[in-house]
């Protein structure tokens, strides 16, 4: 209940996430990681597996397939909105000289 409360949101959306039918958004993530003060990343990780090179498919062992591909999409969603930017902020640069 308190984490609902330091989250602003209702008590059943974080037992939703808790029980794997609700995947939250990376603002939500990156709240509660504040709030626990761990790393984001934690959440996604094995902390049986200490192994860094790891690839994709296992960067999420714990997460349902459905919930890597939500988050598939939300990081590339968020790296091209970046790439955007950064590509107008160039532009804006290049186009002052």
């Amino acid at each position: 209940m308190k984490l609902a409360e330091y989250c602003d949101t209702a008590t059943s959306y974080i037992g939703d996430i808790e029980i794997g039918r609700r995947f939250p958004s990376m603002e939500m993530i990156e709240k509660i990681a504040n709030i626990l003060r761990i790393e984001p990343y934690h959440f996604f990780t094995n902390p049986k597996n200490n192994n860094e090179n790891l690839d994709t498919e296992n960067l999420f062992p714990r997460l349902p397939n459905s919930m890597k591909k939500q988050i598939k999409t939300q990081i590339k969603t968020q790296i091209d909105h970046s790439t955007n930017k950064i590509f107008n902020e160039i532009n804006e640069i290049l186009n002052k000289y």
